[in-house]
């Protein structure tokens, strides 16, 4: 009762205009969801359209014929429902961990966003009920692995389904129960599907591109603290910021350079530490010097990747389409190329951001680099400081590079070879919420490596105002270390919260 008396912004779904901050909102319970009148309008004029095929003996595929290579067996019209019912239980076999319930919730927005764009001959009972799992957050249990990203994402997007004809397994209010019992629970009926609906509700890229949204929210944030931990590490080291002068980066102008090199000068206003060239060196090494070509590059990956995402996010992408002039068409708008593609590239540039951290880590522990206390201890020799932490670093971003392995450039025959290229993009999308998570830990330990030394050297009180409010921030979590100790709990901890917070934005 208490939840419902909160007044909640209602983001109106109308298959054209949903954008990833949208979605974080609603999968964040900040929002609950409607559909727009006109959807349901082009909802109720795309059901009548298969209806009026069927009337007039139309075979269409997957409303009156078998799936993939079993496209030419026509099905009686008697067994058409059957038919739908077979697709969902027969697609339902996904195995492994179970996707988190941030995913979930982002793959019911975008189907439904992509259903009441009108072109999937949905009925309205299925698609509001839909609705309903949202709102009453009840999230159906789904495998993480299964889907080849061709076809659509079918195994996950099919145990999201199942929930809707009583079928399946939910998340509802921490228990996991069975989806009849978690639509009994909040006064919910199952639906009875009719032709095409099964193949409308599973047929589409909301796998991989709910996971795709999530991780390139996450990812965000992760950049941002990127550019703060590289802020820090300057701080520490006595970084040059000559090398961020505007003037030298306006003659090689990708505007990514310039917003981190922007944003990294307005941070440091006001550090006694940072120096210009020659005044303690001529030249930083490359991870210092070369932080607006490195961490600016990926940041022109992330902006490709925002509107491959946002594109797909406000498309139809399941098969037949039900066209406005009334013809039924199947083409291919579930493979998941242009999103394989996309998740691939992003985790090579996030991958970028942990291998260029990880090599300020070392100049931060590292005495021949730093000119610091060995490894940053209070005692060096008797104690080990911060060595073991830089070898986490150098493991994760190793592991890194083999996840960045391009999941797209493989594809595997499916369906008695009918489907004998898919994209890999569920995988693919899979893979860069991992990378973006280690990402977001080895950054974490350049925090820990830059807040140390600072503590060793005694200089909070010359770092830039913007810098040492963050450094707060950083010692809440993992305060400086008096001692070895163990801060595996700590580093974890300060990796979450980067992956969580605004508050760079």
């Amino acid at each position: 009762m208490g939840e419902a008396t909160i007044k909640l912004k209602t983001i109106e779904l109308d298959g054209n205009s949903l954008t990833r901050q949208d979605i974080q909102r609603i999968v964040d319970g900040e929002a609950t969801v409607s559909i727009s009148d006109n959807s349901w309008k082009r909802v109720r004029e795309s059901r009548k359209r298969i209806e009026k095929k069927l009337a007039e003996g139309a075979i269409i595929y997957g409303v009156n014929t078998g799936f993939g290579k079993l496209s030419d067996v026509k099905i009686e019209d008697e067994d058409i429902v059957l038919l739908q019912l077979n697709l969902l239980r027969a697609d339902a076999v996904g195995v492994g961990q179970p996707l988190s319930k941030e995913i979930v919730r982002a793959m019911m927005i975008l189907r439904t966003n992509a259903l009441a764009k009108g072109f999937s001959g949905i009925c309205e009972d299925t698609l509001q009920l839909l609705v309903e799992l949202i709102n009453n957050k009840i999230h159906p249990v789904v495998p993480s692995q299964g889907s080849v990203g061709a076809s659509g994402d079918l195994a996950p997007l099919a145990h999201i389904a199942l929930v809707l004809i009583g079928e399946g397994k939910a998340e509802y209010e921490g228990e996991i129960i069975t989806g009849g019992e978690a639509l009994a629970k909040v006064g919910l009926q199952p639906v009875r599907l009719k032709a095409k609906e099964g193949l409308a509700l599973i047929n589409g890229t909301q796998a991989m591109t709910g996971i795709g949204v999530i991780t390139l929210n996450e990812a965000e944030r992760i950049g941002y603290a990127a550019d703060m931990a590289a802020c820090l590490t300057m701080e520490a080291l006595q970084g040059i910021i000559s090398a961020f002068d505007p003037e030298l980066l306006a003659v090689r102008p990708h505007k990514e350079l310039e917003f981190v090199a922007s944003r990294m000068r307005g941070w440091l206003e006001g550090s006694k530490r940072v120096t210009k060239q020659g005044e303690v060196r001529m030249q930083d090494a490359y991870s210092i010097r070369c932080i607006p070509q490195v961490h600016g590059a990926s940041w022109q990956t992330f902006s490709y990747v925002e509107e491959r995402l946002l594109t797909e996010m406000n498309a139809t992408t399941d098969n037949p389409i039900v066209l406005e002039n009334g013809e039924v068409i199947s083409g291919g708008h579930f493979h998941g190329q242009p999103i394989a593609l996309a998740m691939d590239f992003l985790k090579v540039s996030v991958s970028e951001w942990a291998n260029i951290s990880e090599r300020r880590t070392e100049r931060l522990v590292n005495p021949a680099l730093s000119g610091l206390s060995p490894f940053l201890a209070t005692d060096p020799g008797l104690e080990c400081g911060l060595m073991v932490l830089q070898y986490v670093a150098a493991s994760i971003v190793s592991e890194n590079k083999v996840l960045a392995h391009p999941a797209s450039v493989d594809s595997i025959p499916t369906s008695g070879n009918q489907e004998d290229h898919v994209s890999m993009g569920t995988t693919a999308a899979r893979q860069v919420h991992q990378i973006v998570h280690n990402a977001a830990r080895v950054i974490a330990i350049e925090l820990i490596a830059a807040s140390q030394a600072i503590y060793l050297e005694k200089i909070e009180d010359q770092l830039a105002p913007g810098t040492r409010a963050y450094l707060e921030k950083v010692r809440e979590i993992c305060p400086p270390l008096t001692a070895d100790k163990a801060i595996s709990e700590e580093t974890e901890a300060l990796a979450k919260f980067l992956l969580q917070s605004n508050d760079l934005f």
